[in-house]
């Protein structure tokens, strides 16, 4: 995917970083040795090979003079730190980080390298119809499974996994809407509804996030297409970057409830545990996806797309979960 927060790097950059997380004795020849992977939004990645053979993937985040939405801010280390949390408190799968580069001396921005999984995208090999019915039956509870095993890590406040902290859910989730209001009125861009309605939206369904008791650690953005598989098991998990301390009903395995476009929920919702969500649980579950729609709308101009594809769809389901939170438009 094209974005202007890719930090594409010469093969020369790369040659050095290569050097200082592996030694010289990793540096390859040629000019070969890397392949972007282009599915992701946001960062750009590399599947590289050393000069051993063995491969290994380098995820960079954007230039630091390129404007990023506020909950993407130091969103690498926050992925690290989730990464940490999955490996240390979960039997989750994830990649084994390699080596940590934070110090802006050779690019500038964070960079990482991490282990390269060799299995197939999990959403992709789905898609392409090369996975049987009954094994992406199978793969979407196994999400749900190590989903729920995730949220079992309990947090120390709630919101950001570095802060800033919030005392309470509502407190947290409020703030995440507010600057994405703000975020999207700083470029200028139509959102659809007036910020305010948005606001008065929230402020009305809002004593359903008080629910909300304890904070757990939650993706997010884990779905299919954020899963590797291999024999038909998970085999692991990526792109932890938006993990945060919250709710586990706003993750993204239940985003198809009520948007268009997204996976039918109900095979991750058995691994995950939840088949029946109450009147409030529903109302939060509307309150997420408000939320979603609402940054698929915001991060277009910040991603500098050239068609409207993802800002129209963005804003037909903003109208549609809207209509759910009780603001049809007149």
């Amino acid at each position: 995917m094209e974005s202007l927060t890719k930090n594409r790097q010469s093969t020369a950059v790369l040659r050095v970083l290569i050097e200082r997380g592996f030694g010289s004795d990793e540096v390859p020849d040629g000019e070969d040795f890397a392949e972007e992977i282009t599915e992701g939004w946001f960062n750009v990645a590399y599947r590289i090979r050393l000069r051993s053979g063995r491969l290994v993937v380098l995820k960079v985040a954007p230039p630091a003079d390129v404007p990023v939405l506020t909950r993407e801010v130091d969103m690498m280390r926050n992925e690290l730190e989730a990464m940490r949390l999955v490996a240390e408190q979960t039997s989750v799968p994830v990649p084994r980080i390699e080596h940590v580069d934070l110090s802006h001396e050779v690019v500038d921005a964070d960079l990482f390298f991490m282990e390269h999984i060799d299995a197939d995208n999990f959403g992709f090999a789905a898609a392409e119809g090369r996975l049987a019915a009954d094994v992406v039956a199978a793969g979407n509870r196994e999400l749900g499974a190590l989903n729920r095993a995730i949220n079992q890590v309990v947090g120390p406040h709630y919101g950001p996994l570095s802060g800033p902290g919030f005392a309470t859910w509502r407190e947290a989730f409020t703030a995440a809407v507010e600057d994405t209001l703000r975020d999207g009125a700083a470029v200028g861009i139509d959102l659809g509804w007036e910020p305010d309605e948005i606001r008065l939206v929230l402020e009305e369904h809002a004593g359903a996030l008080d629910e909300v008791a304890e904070p757990r650690l939650i993706e997010v953005d884990l779905w299919a297409k954020n899963s590797m598989i291999r024999d038909g098991r998970i085999v692991a998990v990526l792109d932890h970057e938006r993990a945060l301390y919250g709710d586990p009903l706003m993750e993204a395995g239940l985003t198809g409830l009520d948007l268009a476009g997204f996976d039918d929920p109900t095979d991750f919702m058995e691994g995950f545990g939840v088949r029946v969500l109450s009147e409030t649980q529903r109302t939060r579950r509307r309150l997420y996806s408000m939320y979603l729609a609402l940054i698929m709308v915001v991060e277009t101009r910040y991603r500098g797309h050239t068609d409207t594809v993802v800002y129209d769809f963005g804003r037909t389901e903003l109208d549609r979960v809207m209509a759910a939170l009780g603001r049809a438009r007149r």
